[in-house]
């Protein structure tokens, strides 16, 4: 039955949609585009590093981008996995040179994106730009590459640039799916591997269309750092969860974690369900300044082991009651993953069976809790009955007991 509604789902976007080709595109050709996109090197597993917008917002600088660099390595984020360093919108002058290219903003990055990308790599990060697929970007304070694709994509390779997010805005109302090839065959004639983040917001379902073109794609708006609007980008991104995999990732925007506008509860729940659903991990917060309390929710290695599992399932919604829900996905080595959630705002028992995770009846599994990091010492069967507090969230791995 659970076949049957998502299938229903998949035909209603795609009728949505409206773009023909896109109905008869099979998982076999899905798998065939992710293939090739494996071969340079990237989007294995969904990528982990920090991005500039959620704090920052245009106030950036180069300065700015160093000092991130340095406090990845120096707080051994950089050591778990955070490599990308990307400089999100507002990095430009806002006229392209005499020749139609790109120029860095001559006071906030003086001595230019190839320096930059030369301090990056020399910490052993790597460094992600911004462009779009308009004739502005977002912020309306640089210019957008559509129509400058190879120029922009080849410059791009000579400043050493690793990651490029390309954004939607400024087109004219013009299809995405005409917009974003060029720049992905442009990326990929410099020959360097660059990292493809298709930010098209979910618009048109690039869930559908995005693994024949880059490594991860938008598959909601914009997040803020609030509750309701986490919550439902999770929601919106699970609905796409059959076309995730390595070198593709569905993406619903970058971690809030750390800009105080959730609980740190709510914020446990925030990254969990992002390493579940195989989100790209890229930290929205400012590094140099990190609590404690944010340090051990972005640098917990076991729920980022799951997020990076190479088996590369993204964890489906299992079961639903109210507002108490199970989420699970299969990991490697024949281990499950569980999210207990809990939605509402009082304190709530939920309960996963084993049926609702695909396990076989009375199979005994060892479970681990991956925020508590403590091992039970019983094996458990049939279920998993835990009690929480409101907006807050259990996470396990389970594991088959010889």
């Amino acid at each position: 039955m659970e076949k049957k509604v998502r299938l229903i789902k998949m035909l209603l976007m795609m009728l949505i949609c409206g773009s023909a080709w896109i109905s008869a595109e099979s998982t076999a050709d899905i798998d065939s585009y992710r293939r090739l996109m494996l071969e340079n090197g990237l989007g294995a597993t969904p990528p982990m590093g920090w991005n500039s917008w959620n704090h920052f917002f245009c106030n950036i600088d180069e300065t700015t981008i160093m000092e991130t660099a340095d406090a990845l390595v120096s707080t051994g984020l950089a050591e778990l996995g955070y490599k990308y360093v990307n400089i999100d919108d507002c990095w430009a002058e806002q006229e392209r040179d005499s020749e139609g290219y790109l120029v860095p903003n001559k006071k906030t990055f003086p001595s230019g994106i190839k320096a930059l990308a030369d301090y990056i790599h020399s910490k052993g990060l790597k460094l992600g730009i911004y462009s779009d697929a308009g004739f502005q970007t977002c912020s309306n304070k640089m210019p957008g590459s559509l129509g400058y694709e190879q120029k922009d994509a080849e410059t791009f390779a000579s400043w050493g640039i690793d990651y490029l997010k390309y954004d939607n805005c400024n087109n004219n109302y013009s299809e995405p799916t005409k917009r974003y090839p060029p720049m992905s065959q442009a990326l990929i004639k410099t020959g360097r591997p660059i990292f493809f983040s298709l930010c098209e917001w979910g618009e048109m379902h690039p869930a559908f269309w995005g693994a024949k073109l880059g490594n991860s794609w938008r598959t909601t708006t914009d997040i803020s750092d609030t509750w309701d609007s986490m919550i439902s980008r999770a929601d919106q991104n699970e609905a796409y969860a059959n076309f995730a995999g390595p070198g593709g990732w569905n993406d619903p925007d970058m971690l809030e974690v750390g800009n105080g506008g959730m609980t740190h509860k709510q914020y446990i729940v925030h990254f969990s369900l992002w390493a579940i659903s195989k989100a790209p991990l890229l930290i929205g917060c400012d590094v140099r300044d990190l609590s404690n309390n944010t340090y051990k929710i972005l640098g917990n290695k076991e729920v980022i082991d799951v997020n990076q599992d190479p088996l590369g399932i993204q964890a489906k919604k299992v079961k639903k009651d109210g507002d108490l829900e199970v989420w699970a996905g299969p990991l490697s080595k024949s281990r499950t993953v569980v999210l207990l959630l809990n939605r509402s705002v009082i304190r709530s028992t939920i309960s996963a069976y084993w049926a609702d995770l695909g396990v076989p009846a009375d199979t005994s599994m060892e479970v681990r809790d991956l925020w508590k990091h403590k091992t039970y010492d019983k094996g458990f069967k049939n279920q998993l009955k835990f009690t929480m507090e409101g907006r807050s969230c259990r996470m396990f791995i389970l594991t088959p007991m010889s």
